[in-house]
C-alpha cells in the first residue's frame, strides 16, 4: 500500500473468497449484542441487507448452511429483494467460535443464479472455518475499544467498576494495571499477573516486572514511558515479554496519565495478551506468500522479487540468472497414479530442489509442476550451469512416493542479467531456453544466448500465465 501499512489480514481473505466463487459479493456479520451487528463486505455494496426478507435468510444461515440457487424460484421464501444491484444466488454458513457457538455469519450474494456442487459447499463451510478466527478477533477488538472508551470516560469510577470489567475482560485477555508514580507501586488485575507467569495476588515490583521484556522492548517501554510523562499524554505499543514460567508472549499495552495540579501522578491503563493474534498475523502472511502444498515461495512472491530488475543497475541487482525448471513426465504420474501420488512427487522435488539450490536468492513454485530459480551474483555463468545440470541430476533419481517408486526428470532453461535487462526480458529469454530444453529430448539444461536469440520475435507473456502454450514459439540459439 502507498502509505507502507500492512493490509488487513480479514479484508484480504474476504476477498480471496468472493474471487473464489465469482460472486458479487462476499460478506461476513458478526453478531455484537450492545452496539448490533458489525459487518464487513468484499466486492460491490448490497444495500439490500436491511430489508426484512433478506433477515430471513440471514436468521437461516445462523445455524447452518444454507444454499439458495435462485431466489426468485423459492416459494416458501419471501420474494427476493428488488433493491439494484438485486440479490438473486444467496448462500450463507454460521461463524463459529472454539467452544462451537455461532457469533457471525459468512454469505455471499450474487446478481444472477449460481449452482454449488457438494465439492463447492465444502469448499465454503472451509473457508468459514479460515476466517472465523480472524473474525473473532475484530470482534474482541470492538469490544476491547468500546470497554476502553468506558474506562476513559469513567475514570474516577475505576475502583467500583473493576470486578465487574475484569469479569468481562477475561473473554478477551485484557487485564487492569495501574502505577504510582511517587513509588514506582505497581497495581494488577488477575488477567495481567496470568500474562506475566506470576501468581495471582504476590507482592509486585516493577523491577521484577521489566525483567521480563527483552532488551529492544524495554528500552521502547522506557523512551515511550518517559515521552508520555513528559507531555502528560497517553501511550500505546506492543512488546515482546518472556514469563516467569519461561513462555514467550506478546502484550499490547494501553496506557493514560493522571495529572493532579498538572503533574503526573500515576499511570493507568490496560494490558492485552496479543500472542495468539501475532502467530495468526505471521502465519497469514507465511500464506500470503507461500506455496501451501510445498512450502516455497508463491509466484507473487517471485515476481515481485524478479521485478526489483527493473529499478536497479546491473551493478546494484541482487539478481544475476533466472532458473526455469519443468518437470519431465508429471502429467503421466498424475494420470496413472491420482494426484494424491503426484502430491507426494511434487513435495520430494521441492526437497531436492531446496537442498541443492540453498544459497539461491529465491526458490519458487511458479506452476503446475514447474519452478523458479533466482540467483545472485555469488553465483558465477560456470557455477550456474554446473547447478542447473546438479538439479537435472538430481530430479532424475528414482522417487519413492506411496509405496511406487517413479522416474521422472527435469528440462532447465537459463537466462544471465546482461545489460540493460527488464524483468519480462529475462523471463522471456528462460522461458525460450526452456523450451529448447523440451525440444532437444528433456532432461536437459539449455542457456539463452543474447547476442544471437534476443530478437526473437514472439515472445511469452510475463507475469507467467498457468499452462501456458508454447506451440509454435520459434526455437531460439541456445548452448
Amino acid at each position: 500500500m502507498s502509505n507502507g501499512s500492512a493490509p488487513d489480514p480479514l479484508t484480504s481473505l474476504l476477498e480471496r473468497i468472493r474471487c473464489s466463487f465469482f460472486v458479487r459479493a462476499a460478506l461476513i456479520q458478526l453478531i455484537d449484542e450492545e452496539d448490533g451487528p458489525i459487518e464487513l463486505c468484499a466486492g460491490a455494496p448490497i444495500r439490500a441487507t436491511n430489508d426484512p426478507a433478506f433477515r430471513r435468510l440471514q436468521s437461516l444461515a445462523a445455524s447452518d448452511t444454507v444454499i439458495f440457487p435462485d431466489l426468485d424460484l423459492e416459494a416458501g421464501l419471501p420474494r427476493a429483494p428488488l433493491d439494484r444491484p438485486r440479490v438473486c444466488f444467496f448462500a450463507g454458513t454460521p461463524l463459529l467460535s472454539d467452544a462451537g457457538h455461532a457469533f457471525g455469519i459468512l454469505y455471499l450474494l450474487h446478481s444472477h443464479p449460481r449452482w454449488l456442487s457438494p465439492l463447492h459447499i465444502r469448499a465454503f463451510e472451509d473457508f468459514a472455518a479460515e476466517i472465523a478466527p480472524l473474525a473473532q478477533r475484530r470482534r474482541d477488538a470492538a469490544t476491547i475499544a468500546r470497554l476502553r472508551s468506558r474506562i476513559e470516560a469513567q475514570a474516577e469510577h475505576f475502583a467500583r467498576s473493576r470486578d465487574t470489567f475484569e469479569r468481562a475482560a477475561a473473554e478477551v485477555r485484557v487485564g487492569l494495571w495501574t502505577c504510582a508514580l511517587r513509588d514506582e507501586s505497581l497495581n494488577w488485575s488477575h488477567q495481567v499477573y496470568d500474562m506475566f507467569g506470576i501468581a495471582r495476588g504476590s507482592r509486585l515490583d516493577r523491577q521484577r516486572a521489566l525483567e521480563c521484556y527483552n532488551d529492544r522492548a524495554l528500552g521502547l517501554l522506557e523512551r515511550v514511558r518517559s515521552e508520555a510523562l513528559r507531555q502528560r499524554r497517553g501511550f500505546q505499543l506492543e512488546a515482546e515479554i518472556v514469563t516467569q514460567k519461561g513462555a514467550q508472549r506478546w502484550i499490547r499495552i494501553n496506557a493514560e496519565v493522571d495529572c493532579s495540579n498538572g503533574e503526573p501522578v500515576r499511570l493507568f491503563g490496560m494490558k492485552q495478551d496479543i500472542t495468539e493474534q501475532k502467530l495468526l498475523l505471521d502465519r497469514t502472511r507465511f500464506l500470503a506468500e507461500r506455496d501451501a502444498m510445498t512450502g516455497l515461495a508463491n509466484r507473487a512472491q517471485f515476481e515481485k522479487q524478479l521485478s526489483t530488475l527493473a529499478s536497479a543497475t546491473p551493478r546494484q541487482s541482487s539478481i544475476t540468472a533466472l532458473m526455469l525448471v519443468d518437470l519431465d513426465d508429471f502429467k503421466q504420474v498424475n494420470d496413472s497414479y491420482g494426484h494424491a501420488v503426484g502430491d507426494d512427487c511434487l513435495k520430494e522435488a521441492t526437497r531436492r530442489l531446496s537442498e541443492i539450490c540453498v544459497q539461491a536468492n529465491l526458490v519458487a513454485r511458479i506452476g503446475g509442476d514447474e519452478f523458479a530459480i533466482l540467483l545472485g551474483p555469488s553465483f558465477e555463468r560456470e557455477a550456474i550451469e554446473a547447478l542447473g545440470e546438479d538439479v537435472v541430476t538430481a530430479l532424475a533419481r528414482p522417487m519413492a512416493c506411496a509405496r511406487h517408486l517413479l522416474r521422472i526428470g527435469a528440462s532447465i532453461g537459463i537466462a544471465h542479467v546482461a545489460g540493460s535487462c527488464s524483468p519480462s526480458d529475462l523471463f522471456d529469454q528462460a522461458d525460450m531456453a526452456l523450451y529448447a530444453a523440451k525440444a532437444a529430448g528433456r532432461r536437459t539444461v539449455r542457456s539463452f544466448v543474447p547476442e544471437i536469440g534476443g530478437t526473437s520475435e514472439r515472445r511469452i507473456p510475463w507475469p507467467l500465465a498457468p499452462n501456458r502454450e508454447r506451440a509454435g514459439l520459434p526455437q531460439p540459439t541456445t548452448h
